[in-house]
């Protein structure tokens, strides 16, 4: 589905991501693990159109049978109209608009208004406690209830590839707990997932495949639940 090859992102002379290549299929849940300042979001940004300074090539199919589409040059609301939305790191709702409102804005790049319905009651059914703040302030959540809200703004979209960046970062255990229920939950209703964590545990749990990034290289890949059992991934990510 998705394809990346030799992808460099320079910030001035810092080159973030040294030629990194990975490859994410259809239906599947990818995970990419690594310290902070290690290139993931980098990278899940790039998919986003939102780097401008990289090279290599980023291709998305977004049906069997197509062409693959390249992403390199594409702006970010054109790579939505491929098919691909991003829950960012750090939410980044508008906290003066309603939950409901927020979660329009994610339909923008739409005009089906019976379908953009269906979505929304389709998001209210995957999040409650949404439909019972529909009306609140989205700067009025809880912390826990705006991850909630921004993951289901992406999906407002109605993509076939969703990218999460950090989606557990600064939440409580339970709730961190609740979120990846979730995002197995939108995986088994047909969404590609591809997930940036630093809660190395959880992501790897719910892995079909993960990429370790370190100081911009790939330093390992494979299966989530084996790279688990890995005494390198233990040591670096799991306290041992």
């Amino acid at each position: 589905m998705l394809e990346i090859k030799d992808l460099k992102v320079r910030y001035g002379g810092i080159e973030a991501v040294q030629g990194v290549s990975l490859s994410i299929a259809r239906g599947s849940i990818v995970t990419l693990i690594g310290a902070n300042g290690a290139g993931k979001s980098s990278i899940i940004r790039s998919i986003a159109g939102l780097n401008k300074t990289i090279t290599g090539e980023i291709s998305f199919t977004r049906a069997e049978g197509d062409a693959p589409v390249s992403l390199m040059g594409m702006k970010p609301e054109d790579v939505i109209r491929q098919g691909i939305a991003l829950s960012p790191e750090g939410r980044r709702i508008l906290p003066h608009l309603t939950v409901e409102e927020n979660l329009r804005l994610g339909a923008y790049i739409r005009n089906d208004n019976e379908g953009i319905a269906e979505d929304l009651s389709r998001v209210y059914d995957l999040f409650p406690r949404l439909r019972e703040r529909s009306w609140q302030k989205g700067g009025t959540l809880s912390g826990g209830e705006q991850q909630m809200l921004a993951v289901g703004r992406a999906l407002m979209s109605r993509p076939d590839l969703v990218m999460l960046d950090e989606p557990s970062l600064g939440l409580a255990p339970l709730l961190v707990h609740e979120i990846f229920d979730i995002i197995k939950r939108i995986n088994a209703e047909g969404k590609t997932i591809l997930l940036v964590e630093q809660n190395a545990f959880a992501a790897l749990s719910i892995a079909n495949y993960a990429y370790i990034l370190e100081v911009g290289r790939l330093s390992l890949e494979g299966i989530g639940r084996e790279l688990l059992e890995t005494p390198r991934v233990k040591e670096a990510y799991l306290g041992g």
